[in-house]
């Protein structure tokens, strides 16, 4: 059921905030042997937070919006005083001393703490297998990747372990999982929701957003973690409209734009297409108008990204030096031996890989061929966007070329692994609102996710289509069932 669905029976007492939470963490006990999609289950603070709802609740409190709605948070958001550890051993023991905006606001809000899912080591990858902790597996099925980097909060909502959770996207670590998943995943405008607390990837492109069941419930989310923020300087003071209003718009007269650069890949799987263009045509039956549109740049956002996001990196992980905090080599000969051990034992292979990547292309020497070149293309991919803007209302693309892939396909191929995210970078680069939903399955079963672009701050056009075409679809009462766990989708 959706949020707005439990909290109807939470305030009519058909069922308690307690009796909620421990429905959930009996599903995570059951399940979590063979998912792995937490790395920390936070069952007392859950328990106690919710009996503190309830509390509240008998004693004629006015509660606020998600109070008592059991959540997941990935495990690069700061939580004060429970583990965050970016799943990597470089921060395996790390405690934070203060709390993330998001989460500080969800807390405020009223949810509950369920725990921190796995995520591909400092959000660097697509599938949640670079993780030091171990991998993630996709409740579709066992034998395929759940994606990334946000796979644990992806499959953690698809197998029922929670009600919701929240991810982080900086090329497509939410859209990307949440396709490959079969849920709803929303990456907001860059700057709607504070980065605060938000364990730096690369910051002109790391955006917070929610995994969901359905688009109403990602509205729900957004509305609570969305506004300005003094302590991020690069969030937008703008004001925060009501999502979920939104909603119940029809779309009749609207003009889905469908990105030719998108749909002419060689790369393209076949029924991935033939599902995206249905749900363009089921657009269009309910009235909106479909057009093709060009977005010239729209391939050379990979390139693009893969020179701007491990420079951002490089910078931002100079600090886990082993001397303030983080794993610290032992017995080193010097403190330049220190660095170089603590960085070189505390960093996966893919990590070191893009701060290497972004190191080269900051040289002195490479600088002005690499970086300021990649800057000068992501500037005439957001003009693309925005000359596609001037004439429909929406974006519509395939999520990802394909469904999940096989554990371990990728994993001496990290270009092969970098193409998944082809389809969703360009909107990370541009700034902009996108959003991917279930369009259908593939004959093996697995999801396939439709993608939504919007433009800036359209959050609230972008989800009333995304909601139309979901009620109109039903997407989900066709699914097959879960080869992973009986029942496991709701």
């Amino acid at each position: 059921m959706a949020i707005a669905e439990w909290r109807q029976q939470l305030a009519s007492g058909e069922v308690s905030a307690r009796e909620l939470t421990d429905h959930h963490l009996a599903r995570i006990e059951a399940v979590e042997p063979g998912l792995h999609a937490f790395l920390e289950v936070t069952a007392d603070r859950a328990r106690a937070d919710a009996d503190r709802v309830d509390e509240a609740r008998a004693s004629g409190e006015d509660l606020p919006p998600l109070a008592g709605i059991p959540l997941a948070i990935k495990d690069n958001l700061c939580t004060r005083g429970v583990r965050t550890t970016c799943s990597s051993r470089m921060l395996e023991h790390f405690v934070p001393p203060y709390e993330s905006t998001v989460t500080e606001r969800l807390w405020a809000s009223g949810a509950v703490l369920l725990g921190k899912t796995n995520l591909d080591e400092f959000a660097m990858g697509g599938s949640t297998e670079t993780s030091a902790f171990g991998p993630t597996a996709n409740p579709w099925n066992p034998d395929h990747v759940p994606g990334g980097s946000s796979g644990g909060s992806a499959a953690a909502v698809a197998s029922g372990e929670c009600l919701a959770s929240i991810g982080s996207d900086t090329g497509g670590s939410i859209r990307q999982p949440a396709s490959f998943c079969g849920v709803v995943g929303l990456k907001p405008t860059y700057g709607r929701i504070s980065r605060y607390g938000l364990v730096a990837f690369a910051s002109s492109l790391d955006q917070v957003g929610p995994f969901s069941h359905t688009v109403a419930d990602a509205a729900e989310l957004l509305q609570v973690m969305a506004g300005a923020d003094p302590r991020d300087s690069t969030c937008l003071n703008a004001p925060v409209p009501d999502y979920s209003a939104a909603l119940g718009r029809p779309v009749k007269g609207l003009k889905v734009g469908l990105v030719k650069e998108c749909f002419d890949q060689d790369g393209l799987d076949p029924q991935v297409k033939a599902s995206v263009l249905a749900a363009a045509q089921q657009l269009q039956a309910l009235g909106a108008d479909l057009v093709d549109v060009s977005c010239p740049r729209f391939n050379d956002g990979i390139a693009t990204y893969y020179v701007i996001a491990p420079s951002e990196a490089s910078a931002n992980l100079a600090r886990y030096d082993g001397v303030k905090y983080g794993y610290r080599a032992d017995d080193a000969a010097s403190l330049a031996a220190m660095t170089a051990r603590s960085r070189a034992e505390g960093f996966g292979s893919e990590v070191q890989r893009r701060i290497l990547i972004g190191t080269y292309a900051l040289s002195a020497g490479y600088v002005d061929a690499y970086y300021k070149k990649a800057q000068q293309v992501r500037t005439l991919i957001r003009r693309d966007f925005d000359a596609a803007f001037q004439s429909v209302d929406v974006l519509l693309t395939p999520t990802a070329p394909g469904t999940a892939f096989k554990n371990g396909a990728h994993a001496d191929d990290p270009l092969a692994m970098y193409l998944s995210d082809l389809l969703t970078i360009p909107a990370n680069l541009a700034g902009l609102p996108a959003i991917s939903l279930p369009c259908g399955f593939d004959t093996g079963g697995l999801p396939i996710g439709v993608q939504l672009i919007g433009n800036v701050l359209e959050e609230p056009l972008l989800l009333q289509v995304a909601h139309q075409y979901e009620q109109a679809a039903d997407v989900m009462k066709t699914r097959p069932e879960a080869a992973f766990i009986p029942g496991s989708m709701r």
